[in-house]
Order: structure tokens, then sequence, then C-alpha cells
């Protein structure tokens, strides 16, 4: 028999909820993942180096892997809607999945090249490696969605997720920019970013992070992951053919979907090579990009912080999304302009070390810079305690408590659509040029070359952010109907519990 309820995590009118520091600490499961997610965005350079592929097949394999990633989703998420055992429905998934990680990017970045110096064999080997990676990457990212719903429910409290994930991944991908440029820069006399010292240097500093923050959020949702906060409090038998039902008839998911995928898709060709072309090449120093990200960093954290914290918990999720959509707008229409005819060189002094030199294209670049992680934080973030209002959703509509199906039918679609951007990053360069190779310091600076790194780096994030406009516009779920649907849920829970005692 299972214990009794902490009645601190109760409130009235079936709200539930828990103290601020398990949902920070849940947070860190997303950045596990994204750890991982870093790594990955650098493969190209070692399936270039060490495989023998070209830039377009090393760009490609991100694309199929990520396809593969979105097909094993909806099966993920029934095993998870079909679990629950002594551990709850959701840490196991997340120990597995993150076990799986640490194995096969181990074996995929140490042993590839040991093989036999044949492309066709090294190249399968890694695909065959990369399809079970990623069986435990959609183990591990499917929880960060399904198990909000059980973590809190709190209109006020559920938005903060979005805001400790926002600091979390502004504070990861900031260090991590800082970091492995120096990395790089170190074996440089080997290869850099493509000699094995730097992806094993890089592999073992992902894999104990992602293994220390997995383990914090297991402890953080231990008390909520049990049956009492799952949907009506009773098990509902589902389907596979509520997948369907569910697609066909949620309109708020399907809405978010839209919007979310394609913002992921505009994001997501915004690649790690896209960032080295940027201060690399327009700029000319590749330490440059380190001592620039160094400086947003605590502004950046701070402005997403807020922007969360301030705007979901008093707007509602869906205005909020709605404002920091039209304001990123505006801020990578600008960025865009200050790329295309600024002089990026001015930002340094002395390239060999990236010294910063305040003119006009630094102060401006910071600035932006430090406009849009806020913004961002609201436009794109806060999409994962949206799908919990999705799930929410579907109990009030059908009774029926499926956040591992809400969680990857999300997945799936986002996935398959944002597949399509390493694909996209690689035919851009191929076309301006660079069929070969990442741009890297030293290569020329050409016009085709900087409209095409500003297009993947602004212009693909415009197209999404219009994207999220026009389908809020069709999202149901506003603030005063989420707290009908919180209460309706309520009373379903209340009639369940009743007829149960009776």
């Amino acid at each position: 028999m299972s214990k009794p309820v902490n009645p601190k995590y109760l409130g009235e009118n079936g709200i539930h909820r828990v103290p601020l520091w398990r949902v920070a600490g849940f947070a860190l499961n997303n950045t596990a993942t994204n750890l991982y997610l870093f790594l990955m965005n650098y493969v190209s350079f070692y399936l270039m180096g060490f495989v023998g592929v070209g830039m377009v097949t090393a760009s490609s394999f991100a694309m199929v892997m990520r396809i593969w990633d979105g097909v094993t989703d909806p099966f993920v998420g029934f095993v998870v809607d079909k679990t629950n055992g002594k551990f709850g429905k959701n840490r196991p998934f997340m120990v597995i999945g993150n076990v799986i990680l640490c194995i096969m990017s181990f074996i995929m970045l140490h042993v590839t090249h040991k093989l036999p110096n044949n492309t066709a064999l090294r190249f399968g080997f890694f695909i065959i490696c990369g399809a079970v990676y990623y069986i435990g990457y959609t183990f591990q990212c499917v929880v960060t969605k399904s198990a909000q719903t059980c973590l809190t429910n709190d209109p006020k409290q559920r938005p903060m997720f979005a805001a400790f994930d926002g600091v979390y991944n502004t504070l990861l991908f900031t260090v991590l920019g800082i970091v492995t440029p120096r990395i790089a820069n170190a074996y440089k006399d080997v290869g850099g970013y493509a000699s094995t010292q730097f992806f094993h240097t890089f592999w073992l500093a992902v894999a104990v992070l992602s293994a220390i923050f997995t383990a914090i959020a297991v402890i953080s949702i231990a008390p909520k992951d049990r049956t009492e906060f799952y949907g009506t409090g009773k098990t509902v038998r589902v389907g596979l053919k509520d997948y369907w039902d569910t697609l066909k008839h949620n309109r708020a998911i399907q809405m978010l979907v839209i919007s979310a995928s394609t913002d992921k898709l505009a994001n997501t060709a915004k690649t790690s090579a896209v960032g080295v072309a940027m201060f690399a090449c327009l700029a000319g120093s590749t330490v440059l990009q380190s001592n620039v990200t160094g400086l947003t960093m605590i502004p950046s954290v701070i402005a997403s912080f807020l922007c969360i914290s301030l705007l979901a918990t008093r707007l509602g999720q869906r205005k909020a999304m709605l404002v920091g959509s039209w304001g990123g707008i505006i801020v990578n229409v600008l960025m865009a302009i200050l790329w295309l005819f600024g002089d990026p060189r001015t930002m340094t002094s002395d390239p060999a070390t990236g010294a910063l030199n305040w003119g006009y294209f630094l102060i401006l670049h910071l600035l932006l810079s430090v406009t849009w992680a806020g913004l961002q934080g609201v436009a794109g973030n806060i999409v994962i305690p949206m799908t919990a209002d999705c799930a929410d959703y579907e109990v009030y509509r059908t009774g029926k408590y499926v956040p591992g199906m809400m969680g990857t039918l999300f997945s799936f679609v986002d996935k398959m659509v944002s597949s399509l951007a390493p694909m996209i990053a690689g035919l851009v360069f191929a076309a301006v040029g660079f069929a070969d190779h990442n741009p890297v310091e030293g290569d020329p600076v050409t016009r085709p070359l900087v409209w095409g790194i500003v297009f993947l780096a602004n212009g693909l994030v415009i197209l999404g952010l219009l994207a999220n406009v026009i389908a809020l516009k069709f999202y149901p779920l506003t603030k005063e109907k989420m707290a009908e649907i919180q209460e309706e849920v309520a009373a379903i829970k209340a009639k369940a519990a009743a007829e149960e005692n009776a």
C-alpha cells in the first residue's frame, strides 16, 4: 500500500503544487538531454574528419537520425502511459535513457575512427549506434513533457519550469559557447574541432554533468510521480487509437505543434557551425565568440528569468508566448540588418586573442543578444509547460490521462519538421561555396556567404516566430480557460474518489 499524499502538495479547487526547488530541480532533466544535443551539434566535424563523408552527407546524418528519433516517440509515449510501477511512471525512463545516451555516445565518438579505414563501414557503424543513441534520447526527453502534469497544475507555478529551464539553457549554451572554442583551440595543432582529443574532452564533460543533472531531476520529481497526481487520480485504459483521436480533435496540441515545430526548425538551423562561421569567419577570430558570449551570459540569464516569471505568471502562457514572438521578430530583424550592413571585424582589436573593441557593432550586438535571450524564453522555452496544459485539456475533453502521448505527439511532429534544420544549414553552406567544410577563420568572406549565414542565424527565426503568431490565434487555452479546466478536473477527481469510497 502506498504512503498517503503529503498535504503540503495539495491546494484548493484541485490545485496541487511542489516546493519551488523541486520545479527547479526537475528542469535539469531537460538540461541533461540538451548537453547531449549540444555535443551532437559538432558531429559533422567528426563525420567529415574521421568517417570521410562530405558536408551534405554529414548534415543529412543529423536529419535522418532526428526523423528516426521522431518515429520512436509515439511508441515510447505509449509505453510511458502504460507504465505505473514501484518507481512511478516517469523516473525509470529518465535513468534508462541517460545510461543509453552515455554508453552509445562514447562508442560513436571513441570507436568509429578505430575501425578499418572504409567510409561505408564507418558510416554504417555510426548510423547503427546513432539509432540506439536516439532511443535513449527519446526515453529521457519524453519525461520532460509527460511529468509536467504531475509536477504541478498551479497556473502561477507551472510557467516557472520554463523560467528555470530558460536560465539553465542560457547558462548551458553560454558556458559551452565559451568553453568549446577554447577546447578546440587547445587542440588546434592536432585538428581542433576535428580531433579525437577534442571529442573525448567534450564527451567526458557532457557525460558527467548530464548524469548529475539527471540524478537531481529524479530526486525532485519523486514525491509527485504517483497515481494520485495522474489526471483524474485513477487508471484509464488507453489504446493506440486514442493517439489519432487526440491529434484529430485536440485543437490545443495541434496549434502548439505548428507553433513550436516551426520555431524549433528555425532555431535548430542555427547550428554550432553557424556560430563558428559568424565569429571565426565573418568577424575573423575563433576565440572572439567565447569572449562575446561571456559578456552576455549573466544579463541573458536575468532577462530570460524575468521575462518568463513576470509575463507568463501574469498574462498566462498563451499571451506571454505571443508577446515574446512579436518582440523576437523585431529584435531578429534588427540583428539581421546589423550583420548584413555592419562590419563585425570591428568587434575585436586582436583576432589572435579575441580582445574586445567597444565600437558600435559590439555594443549593438550585445544589447540585441541579451534582449533576444529574454524574449526567446517566452517565445520558445514556454512550450514545455504548455504541453501540460494540453494534457489537462485532454483530461477535461475525454477523461483520459495521456501525458506520454501528448508529449510524444508534440515531439513527433516537432522532430519531423526540425530534422530538416541540419540539412538546410548544409545546403546553404554548400550553395555559397562550402561543400567540403564549414566556414572557419581564414576562409574568404563573400557577400553570398554573409547572406547565407544571416539567413540561418536570423531569417529562419523570423519565419518561425511569424508561424507562432498565426498558430496562437487558434490556440484555445487562455488563462481563463485553464482555470475552468482545472475546476472541472478537480470535480472529476472528487467524483471518482467518492465512488471509490462508497
